[in-house]
């Protein structure tokens, strides 16, 4: 068997899991698997994931001789699929699938982002054919990779000393129909549509897909041969085989057509290539989507519409506006992946930054027509998963602010604005549409702390200080809420109960919750002086905080949890209201001996100093002693990273690792003290957290430690038993997953402060010669790096004002 490399080519049991998301950002999703054919086709607007419809590409070829030989344009199908795994409303074995047709005997796959290329081999065939799938993705372009759309290229050469014929074909059931007498499919220049027309009682179920080449030669079949059981895939593939290209004109009486057909032919002289462009495109305009509890009625459409429904007004306005735009969206994306790639990062940090940024093409993500996002934590198999944004989940995702600042900052005014009360108190979980939240649960410590200093990250991002002064008053107001609800005795820790991304309230001051104060206490001090107020509270609580957190919380090694209950202003956590925590006589009994449920007490936990991790991202610098963050990444290192969890209980969520697989933890005890009933998920491993530890231990000097993380990760994520382009938690396509982007400032070293006109260049010890590292700023982006010793930038789209180069000496 082939060694698998990092970035590298994904075959043989490597390439039976790949499922890589096609499609706009917050507009739908396709994917495209490792042996060239379409699954999880997702373009309601909600996840769709079993959904594989009846849809694929096929190639016949007519040697000199007159023979013809047909081929699906896949490769082998992957024997778990083989029982209807992912298959909907049908029993296994049992199902109108394309899986029997002939195809290629291998096939490889290998990423690009926003590319992904699949190489069919077959040694009986005097071809070689290749697919590369892509849609539109270009940095601080959010519009253009927000399209509904997405390309498959073919491409064939002919292998063999004699001309061949070839036609190429594309053929889909009417998947978009709500049943098969409503749909009808239409015609467009050189393709088709199938639809759903709109009815008044269910307008969310209008929907079309649109299927198109840009080859004057093209014939379409728009009427599918209608009859039972298996007539018209039969006749569809009766056309393939016999080298044809029926052009039947749309159906206009009776039943509609079941599907459709396009064909393209081709003739190849001995070693030429040539491309076939398809172009798929969509449009759902309507849901009966509303998520969330608010207080008042949506302003706007009292449902989910997406961003596309108010830029298009039909399927055949996206498909032609797709059409004409082609050539521009393929350089914009090229010229990005190029870029992105031309590196000098290990590859496993360019694998997990870049594998992760296909969750912003998931249905992970929406857009309303307003052009804001909206997202969930993840996505179920046909639900989203815990809604709204979550600011203590979000808060990990590095990859928006960066290559879509504007819509980072988007973020940043609606939990503020709409998910903001007039005390400050935040709800953690945006409303879908986006409007005023409820407010009838507890402020979320970590995520309401870490948007102060995604304020500020914003700010420095952008170099805005208009935005920032319009944002401040209730930046302000939310973390004079923190104070007051959590440090109200202004020590500068969080000893009142706070909840927090474990789903739980820890009590007491502990290293996790307390980083993030301090962060949010030392941005909020930079930010009131540049807006011309006295900093001087957040200063004295920040200094106070520093020291408890220094001095208290550190035990040698790590930050600790001290569990306080008493001497509160919250009186027990008996009688305190909160969701999924009850005291069960048993659980009254145990509390009385060791205090309230899930904390960590003495724990050595991954997220402990998150603040410090974040406070780096954002640029606020060290909040804490660098010499005490770095011992206690490291003690995460010892004594919670795991090559092997064989001998690992876990009666959590084990599936995220398990077995010989290798993680990190999210908790250990090595000084002893574990409760009884420590915090949820405390024994699970998940994503994100990874490579939040890992690209802390980075920016510390810790590289290799920081690395063998990454690699750990990736390795679960193989394509062999995990698709990897889809890290999970609580859903597919994880948010906190991205926090994968801030692997390359760890490595690398390299930020840009939009208002100092800054780029800050201190990359790892571990990277010697030549660094080039890509970096995306709000006005353009990119390499940079150090070249004989010298920082330098290299524009490669927009514009970056650099007035002074830092290094690491000088920081």
């Amino acid at each position: 068997m082939t060694v698998r490399t990092y970035n590298g080519v994904y075959c043989e049991s490597w390439n039976s899991r790949i499922a890589f998301p096609l499609g706009g950002m917050g507009a739908g999703m396709l994917c495209l698997g490792g042996g060239g054919g379409l699954s999880q086709v997702s373009l309601r607007n909600n996840p769709d994931l079993p959904n594989e419809p009846y849809l694929y590409s096929a190639v016949s070829i007519k040697s000199g001789k007159g023979d013809t030989t047909a081929r699906v344009l896949e490769g082998p199908i992957a024997r778990w699929k083989l029982f209807g795994y992912h298959q909907k409303d049908v029993d296994p074995g049992h199902y109108l699938r394309h899986y029997g047709l002939p195809r290629f005997k291998n096939s490889t796959f290998t990423s690009r982002f926003p590319f992904g290329t699949v190489a069919f081999q077959d040694d009986a065939l005097p071809i070689e054919a290749e697919l590369t799938g892509w849609s539109p993705f270009a940095p601080l372009h959010a519009d253009d990779s927000s399209l509904p759309a997405a390309a498959l290229e073919y491409s064939f050469t002919n292998r063999s000393d004699e001309p061949l014929e070839l036609v190429y074909s594309f053929h889909a059931k009417n998947f978009m129909a709500a049943n098969e007498d409503s749909g009808e499919v239409l015609a467009v220049p050189n393709g088709f549509v199938l639809n759903q027309p709109a009815t008044a009682d269910k307008p969310w179920e209008q929907g079309a897909f649109c299927a198109a080449v840009d080859d004057d030669r093209c014939a379409v079949n728009y009427a599918w041969f209608r009859g039972g059981w298996f007539d018209s895939q039969t006749m569809a593939w009766h056309a393939v085989e016999a080298g044809e290209m029926p052009a039947n004109p749309p159906i206009t009486e009776g039943k509609p057509s079941p599907g459709a057909s396009l064909y393209v032919p081709l003739t190849l002289a001995p070693g030429e290539r040539k491309t076939v462009k398809l172009m798929v495109s969509w449009f759902v305009p309507e849901t009966n989507y509303q998520y969330g509890d608010s207080e008042l009625p949506a302003e706007g459409p009292r449902t989910h519409k997406p961003w596309y429904a108010g830029r298009y007004g039909d399927a055949q306005a996206v498909a032609s506006d797709w059409a004409l735009r082609y050539n521009e969206l393929y350089e914009m994306s090229k010229r990005f992946s190029d870029c992105y790639y031309d590196t000098t990062l290990p590859a496993e940090v360019v694998e997990a930054a870049a594998a992760n940024l296909s969750i912003l093409k998931s249905p992970t993500v929406l857009r309303q027509t307003d052009g804001r996002l909206w997202s969930w934590e993840g996505v179920n198999e046909t639900t989203g998963s815990c809604h709204g944004s979550c600011t203590h989940v979000w808060n990990y995702a590095q990859a928006l602010p960066h290559l879509f600042p504007a819509e980072s900052r988007a973020l940043r005014a609606t939990e503020v604005n709409e998910c903001q009360d007039e005390h400050g108190h935040q709800n953690f979980r945006a409303p879908l549409p986006i409007r005023p939240a409820s407010h009838g649960f507890h402020a979320a410590a970590d995520g309401q702390l870490g948007g102060i200093m995604n304020t500020y990250r914003e700010w420095r991002i952008s170099g805005d200080s208009a935005w920032l002064a319009q944002l401040w008053p209730k930046v302000k107001q939310s973390l004079h809420f923190c104070i007051e609800s959590w440090d109200p005795r202004h020590r500068g820790v969080l000893e009142e109960p706070h909840h927090n991304t474990y789903d739980i309230e820890f009590w007491g001051a502990n290293g996790m919750c307390t980083s993030l104060y301090l962060g949010a206490l030392k941005a909020a001090a930079l930010m009131a002086e540049q807006l011309g107020e006295s900093p001087a509270f957040y200063q004295s609580l920040y200094r106070s905080g520093r020291d408890i957190m220094e001095n208290e919380l550190f035990n040698g090694e790590y930050y600790e949890q001290h569990i306080q209950w008493e001497g509160l202003r919250e009186q027990s956590p008996l009688t305190m209201a909160s969701i999924n925590i009850n005291y069960s006589p048993e659980a009254v009994q145990l509390f009385k001996e060791e205090g309230p449920k899930y904390q960590y007490g003495k724990g050595c936990l991954s997220d402990g100093v998150i603040g410090a991790w974040i406070a780096e991202m954002c640029g606020l610098g060290e909040i804490l002693d660098r010499e005490q963050v770095r011992s206690h990444l490291l003690s995460v290192f010892t004594y919670n990273f795991r090559k092997d969890l064989t001998g690992h209980t876990n009666l959590q969520r084990s599936g995220f690792a398990v077995g010989e697989e290798g993680g990190l933890l999210l908790c250990t005890w090595p000084r002893g003290g574990q409760l009884k009933l420590p915090f949820v998920y405390s024994n699970e491993v998940w994503t994100g957290i990874e490579y939040q530890v890992a690209s802390h231990l980075m920016l510390l000097g810790c590289a290799e430690e920081g690395l063998e993380i990454v690699r750990t990760c990736r390795d679960r994520y193989d394509g062999a038993i995990r698709n990897p382009f889809d890290e999970v938690e609580c859903g597919h396509w994880y948010a906190r997953a991205m926090a994968s982007y801030g692997l390359l400032q760890g490595m690398s070293g390299i930020r840009y402060d939009a208002f100092e006109r800054t780029l800050y260049v201190s990359p790892s010890p571990s990277m010697e010669g030549e660094i080039r590292c890509f970096l995306s700023t709000d006005s353009g982006y990119g390499t940079a790096g150090i070249r004989g010793g010298e920082p330098f930038f290299e524009p490669v789209y927009g514009k970056v004002r650099i007035d002074r180069f830092v290094t690491a000496t000088e920081t």
